[in-house]
């Protein structure tokens, strides 16, 4: 054997699965379609009502050629869990991050053998290696997102928790952003939301590695002006009546209004996805309070300085 060949290797060049590919042809993949693009698509709240227990994937894997298993975007499942009363569920994903949203219902998780309790508004976040049995006492529904896709993807397994399990209760969620919406100048602000953090993750200012999640109001007659970033929004809307909506688009004006946008009607408990970069505007024309719930992979974008925030200009005045 020569020196420094592995035993066996040395019948053998290595090269089965090389390719070359000219650069200018292949430099962006996405723009020339080889790469299919993140799918704009929505899960009404009718596809989750109907089922009394269970857990409803919302999967677009097919849509961006993405084999390996069920994926909202290339690094997020997103899913809603239905549990009747009295029923169970379990839950043991390979993922670094999990996310719950209790959107109605109340219940208790027993998780690696500790007892959490949640009720309807709960927020809370579990680590990786996460075995849980959901127990609900009420018919519930959750939101569920987590990094499973990424995982596949990298052909990983997670090896130790980031941060602990954390819940972050319905009253203390609501009066934070009760606080922001009373702040002096709070009207002259883009948003009003607040942004929910695990304190590992105070650099990102997010609520996992991974993950970021946002709780937003939409108030009466607002109009959230455009903005756009590198990471997929998977939208979750809260309570809306008729009449509040997102504007989606490749492109603003001069005035900051995006060109030809794609109209989404919101409907209270359903889901969309909003694609990396494009521009997007949320309106209110309903009478009534709205709140929106994304949940991004913006914790590891903004790890990886990506992330590429951007807002629109302020509206010219005539």
């Amino acid at each position: 054997m020569m020196g420094g060949s592995a035993e066996g290797l040395d019948d053998q060049d290595w090269s089965g699965e090389s390719n070359y590919f000219e650069y200018s042809r292949a430099a962006n993949p996405i723009g020339s379609g080889r790469i299919p693009p993140v799918a704009m698509e929505r899960f009404p709240a009718e596809r989750h009502q109907a089922v009394a227990t269970g857990i409803l994937p919302f999967d677009l894997s097919d849509a961006m050629s993405i084999s390996e298993g069920p994926a909202t975007s290339p690094a997020l499942l997103a899913s809603f869990i239905r549990i009747a009363p009295g029923d169970s569920v379990e839950t043991s994903p390979v993922a670094t991050s999990e996310l719950y949203h209790v959107i109605s219902g109340n219940g208790v998780s027993t998780v690696n053998g500790r007892e959490l309790h949640w009720g309807a508004g709960d927020f809370f976040v579990l680590p990786a290696n996460s075995s849980s049995i959901h127990r609900s006492d009420a018919d519930t529904t959750i939101y569920w997102v987590t990094d499973e896709p990424l995982l596949r993807h990298l052909g990983v397994a997670p090896t130790h928790a980031k941060f602990e399990p954390t819940r972050f209760p319905a009253e203390r969620v609501q009066a934070e952003l009760a606080d922001v919406e009373h702040a002096p100048h709070a009207t002259d602000r883009n948003r009003l939301s607040i942004l929910l953090n695990t304190t590992p993750n105070d650099m990102t200012q997010t609520i996992t590695h991974v993950l970021w999640a946002m709780y937003g109001l939409l108030p009466v007659g607002a109009v959230q002006r455009p903005h756009r970033h590198q990471s997929v929004a998977l939208d979750l809307v809260g309570a809306c009546a008729p009449g509040c909506y997102t504007l989606v688009g490749r492109s603003i004006d001069d005035n900051g209004d995006i060109v030809d946008p794609i109209r989404v009607d919101w409907e209270a408990h359903s889901a969309f996805v909003t694609p990396p970069g494009l521009w997007h505007a949320h309106f209110n024309e309903s009478g009534e309070q709205a709140w929106i719930i994304p949940i991004q992979d913006a914790g590891l974008q903004t790890y990886l300085r990506s992330l590429d925030i951007r807002f629109a200009p302020p509206a010219r005045t005539q």
